[in-house]
């Protein structure tokens, strides 16, 4: 809203030419009403000369109109009732103009607010040319000081005025008294000897009549002193309005939707400092703002966890912005903590009685508002909370527990100005899910992550679209699986492509293809995928815990493709030399990773492509994704063709640092024996390329049941003995190295 509000401030031409911008094309009032979200949208994302960019500008339109729709909706009284029919009447006009041309309106808007840019920057004499929007988040908070600097002024102003009015309305009262003194001796002079009166009366005539003129000319003055402090006192009332709006309505709404997002892996939502330091003026200018303004600043500054597991200990932290400046702390308030339902959250918003309604029992759940005296800050920190138990509603169709949801309610009450105002505040948190066993965690997420991404501001509690565009679910999986796996590298349009096939059972690979559909909540985590018995989301999910627990760093140096399927990787790798070899994410088991890698066929004349069995997380823990890539002597080139070593030989074991167990593995143990004459090691699951083998006088017992490859793998352990000779050899190497001595 930052050039909105500096293009209010125009004057003389400049002023003319921002109104001219202006029309039945594009009323000024929807550009006053909707000025936050028309300078957030990326309007200089869209080609207006390619016209495959349509289908996004009729997105905007849509969302324009939605926006006006509820902003109507949202009108009340006597003034709001025209206001109302207005915004509808320009919702319906915007939508009809522009639905045949939704580019016509992206033209039309950038070049509105290219032209107030410019026209604002020609009239400060500002040397930078501001960028954008000019809606960061400094230059959001510059522009609120600077309206609270003009406030100040006002105030100031006004203050001095009503000092000055207070003084001549005394002066004024002090010569009305003097004049009605006059009026007393005129009154009196009648029965003074007539030769007395006829020379005194003169003189008081002369000075009741100046007297009197005085006081005509002062009266008019004092009301028009009166008229332009009222004035004055207006514009401050609704500028203090305005503000008011702008950072308890916009701002503290768009932090607390940062702080949602947050939850998603976005960016921090940025410290409350700056709008804590914008209160002490809203809350000592007018008692009428003051419930407002105490309420809509009793906040949630960490929220507790939105999967909430039960006897498990959380914390939370709520403040208060005002809390200092309106000296609550002399008298500590207490915060309570409730979990409440959905439906319970909804009759509470609705002011309906809800007095000792809860879903649960919450542990160490009242805490004392503390003040930190060199912050100035009110906040109460609960530490040590517990679910001890939950309250389930009954669920609807195919909902699971992992799909309910609840909230936890903080409560508080405090007084000001000596016990005068008391003031109950609550605030809720963002949705929890509550499961009382970590195998539901990863269904919970996901209905944390659906809400987190896809809930509107100010939305019924806890309403969320059934269906969302693929690329609005993109921009949530990319913001997850970056703020996870801890990493700058995202996912690519490639990654993004894989997971749509994968989600919508397609093959195709144009990205295209998937701008225009919509994935449901069932598809996303209800629905197993064909032939599969887990979820899209389940799978993902995977992923990303197997990378941020052993992977990420691979992934951060480009070493893991990942996101390619076993066709892909087959076409990748055949037109590679021998030994290349790409790693891949498996399609037939949550949370792990294949080796895939381009060989001879040892029962064939022919080359071909093999996959190891996944790698998991149990895996990892026992031996490293580098150790055993160092392991596989016959891995050399990672895709396309860097030697691995290049790439993963930072990441080895030393060699004097290997112990035995590392090689335990998922169904047996290898026997180090430095006897020869010992037993016989167990068979290795994951083995060895067959395209080279030498073999070695050791026994071995037949193949397990569990395979080497994986799931879908190309070709039978017992097609050749080569494959179980080389495994002999990789189990040998590091081992051979340390009892070489006793062996030879």
């Amino acid at each position: 809203m930052a050039v909105w509000i500096q293009a209010q401030q125009l004057q003389g031409e400049a002023l003319h030419q921002m109104q001219s911008l202006y029309g039945q094309h594009f009323p000024i009032e929807v550009r006053h009403y909707l000025s936050q979200w028309i300078e957030a949208q990326l309007w200089d994302s869209i080609d207006l000369e390619n016209p495959q960019e349509e289908f996004k500008a009729k997105r905007m339109l849509d969302t324009l109109v939605q926006e006006l729709q509820k902003k109507a909706e949202h009108q009340v009284g006597e003034d709001g009732f025209l206001l109302k029919i207005k915004l509808g009447h320009y919702a319906t006009q915007l939508k009809s103009t522009y639905d045949r041309c939704p580019l016509e309106l992206v033209r039309c808007i950038k070049h509105i607010l290219y032209t107030e840019q410019r026209l604002v920057r020609e009239a400060t004499n500002s040397s930078s040319p501001g960028g954008g929007m000019l809606d960061s988040m400094s230059q959001k908070y510059q522009q609120i000081n600077q309206a609270f600097e003009e406030l100040r002024m006002m105030t100031q102003d006004t203050d001095n005025d009503l000092r000055k009015l207070q003084h001549n309305q005394e002066y004024f009262i002090i010569q009305y008294q003097e004049s009605l003194h006059i009026q007393a001796q005129l009154s009196n002079l009648s029965s003074l000897p007539p030769a007395e009166r006829v020379l005194r009366e003169p003189a008081l005539l002369s000075k009741r009549a100046t007297m009197e003129a005085w006081l005509t000319r002062e009266a008019n003055t004092l009301q028009k002193y009166r008229l332009d402090l009222a004035e004055k006192h207006q514009k401050t009332l609704q500028l203090l309005r305005k503000q008011q709006t702008t950072i308890l309505d916009d701002e503290l709404i768009q932090w607390k939707r940062r702080q949602q997002l947050a939850g998603n892996g976005g960016p921090p939502e940025g410290s409350l400092d700056v709008l804590q330091s914008c209160r002490p003026f809203l809350t000592v200018s007018l008692t009428v703002c003051l419930y407002s303004v105490s309420h809509s600043t009793f906040i949630i500054e960490k929220q507790p966890p939105q999967v909430l597991k039960t006897q498990t200990k959380f914390a939370a932290t709520v403040r208060l912005l005002v809390g200092g400046k309106l000296n609550v702390h002399m008298n500590p308030p207490q915060v309570k903590a409730t979990i409440i339902s959905e439906q319970q959250a909804k009759a509470l918003l609705k002011n309906e009685n809800t007095r000792n309604e809860s879903s649960g029992e919450i542990l160490n759940n009242n805490c004392v508002m503390e003040y930190h005296q060199t912050t100035g800050t009110l906040s109460a920190h609960f530490r040590n909370m517990s679910l001890k138990r939950i309250k389930r509603s009954d669920r609807r169709g195919a909902e699971s527990v992992t799909e309910e949801k609840f909230t936890i309610l903080f409560e508080s009450q405090f007084s000001v100005g000596g016990n005068e105002l008391v003031f109950q505040v609550k605030t809720l948190s963002l949705p929890v899910v509550v499961i009382v066993h970590g195998s539901q965690d990863n269904n919970a997420t996901a209905t944390v992550l659906w809400d987190n991404a896809f809930a509107e501001p100010g939305r019924v509690p806890f309403i969320v679209p059934d269906k969302v565009t693929w690329p609005q679910l993109c921009e949530a999986l990319n913001m997850k699986y970056k703020a996870e796996v801890q990493s700058s590298r995202g996912l690519s349009e490639e990654n993004l492509v894989f997971l749509a096939q994968k989600a919508f059972s397609n093959s195709s690979v144009n990205a295209e293809d998937y701008r225009n559909m919509t994935i449901s909540w069932s598809q996303f985590n209800r629905e197993s995928l064909p032939g599969r018995n887990f979820t899209f989301w389940q799978w993902f999910d995977g992923v990303i815990e197997l990378m941020k627990k052993h992977l990420k760093l691979h992934w951060n140096d480009g070493a893991i493709l990942g996101f390619v399927n076993k066709q892909q990787a087959q076409d990748m790798l055949m037109s590679k030399p021998n030994g290349t070899f790409l790693l891949r994410f498996s399609d037939s088991e949550i949370g792990g990773i294949t080796i895939a890698w381009v060989a001879d066929n040892p029962n064939k004349a022919e080359r071909m492509v093999w996959n190891l069995m996944p790698y998991t997380t149990k895996d990892f823990s026992i031996r490293s994704l580098a150790d055993r890539i160092s392991d596989l002597n016959h891995l050399l080139f990672l895709y396309p063709e860097r030697p691995k070593d290049e790439v993963f030989s930072k990441y080895y074991t030393p060699p004097l640092c290997t112990d035995i167990s590392l090689f335990t593995l998922r169904n047996g143990f290898t026997t180090a024996n430095p006897d020869p004459t010992g037993g016989n090691p167990t068979y290795m699951d994951h083995a060895a390329s067959p395209s080279i083998s030498h073999p070695h006088n050791y026994g071995i017992y037949p193949p397990m049941n569990d395979p080497m490859l994986d799931a879908d793998g190309e070709f039978d352990l017992e097609d050749t003995m080569d494959v179980a000779r080389h495994v002999e050899e990789l189990l040998r190497r590091p081992i051979e190295n340390q009892w070489s001595g006793q062996q030879s």
